[in-house]
């Protein structure tokens, strides 16, 4: 029970990545404060961790509204009276090539993906410096080094930009005792898999040594790591988790 006690917000929690990391944050003794763009669903990830008895706040957060950021923070300081985690899972990855992206979907995933990271680290850390203690993890991916494949310029572009954000909220922050790092996991089986077409997932598979996806809850077990006091001398770091396909 390493999080007795510690408060974290997931975002994007509703299923896949982000309900795996709530459901392990949780099993570990935190309170969670769940928030998607998809209220029901939030909701029902709360009900399954307040049927194994404990506790868990569902909120319906729009992460592209800053507004709502402070509101979320704000509702959790209320709810818990502190703030320990957060974990920036939130995002999107519509396959859309190069020629045929428009401003609108360009602004779109840049507001969710990036712009979100940003004010609501900003907001949840400066909720963070009065315990002198704090957990930041973002969650990039293997496309932010790479570039990405399969029409996700702009989301590789995005999640090129968390890594970059990482260090610089890592300096910020270092002086208040919180850390921020962050996880840039390879191909996972979420629905973010599900736009491939047979063919892409399965070269996909052929391109990870390891020769499968990863579970959500081997990539939410690293951010419980990076979570806790075991982590207590890093910060500004990226951890790839993607069964060796990409190695720096």
């Amino acid at each position: 029970m390493q999080f007795q006690d510690r408060v974290a917000i997931v975002t994007g929690a509703a299923r896949g990545l982000g309900a795996a990391t709530a459901h392990e944050l949780s099993r570990q003794g935190a309170r969670v404060v769940i928030c998607d763009i998809d209220g029901a669903l939030a909701e029902g990830v709360a009900d399954d961790i307040r049927k194994e008895g404990r506790d868990a706040l569902a909120l319906r957060v729009d992460v592209s509204k800053i507004p709502e950021l402070d509101a979320l923070v704000k509702a959790a300081v209320d709810r818990y009276g502190r703030l320990d985690i957060l974990v920036n899972n939130a995002a999107i990855c519509p396959r859309i090539p190069v020629d045929d992206m428009t401003e609108e979907k360009f602004d779109q995933i840049v507001a969710i993906n990036l712009k979100s990271v940003f004010f609501l680290s900003r907001a949840a850390g400066n909720a963070m410096k009065p315990g002198k203690w704090g957990r930041i993890v973002n969650v990039s991916s293997v496309g932010g080094r790479t570039g990405g494949i399969y029409a996700s310029t702009v989301y590789a572009a995005t999640k090129a930009g968390v890594m970059s954000m990482t260090k610089a909220f890592a300096r910020h922050f270092a002086p208040h005792g919180i850390i921020v790092n962050c996880v840039a996991p390879g191909s996972v089986d979420t629905r973010l898999m599900a736009d491939l077409s047979p063919e892409s997932l399965q070269g996909t598979i052929e391109g990870v040594p390891l020769k499968r996806l990863a579970d959500p809850l081997e990539i939410a077990r690293v951010i419980a790591f990076l979570s806790s006091d075991g982590a207590s001398y890093m910060t500004g770091a990226i951890l790839d988790v993607n069964g060796g396909a990409m190695m720096p």
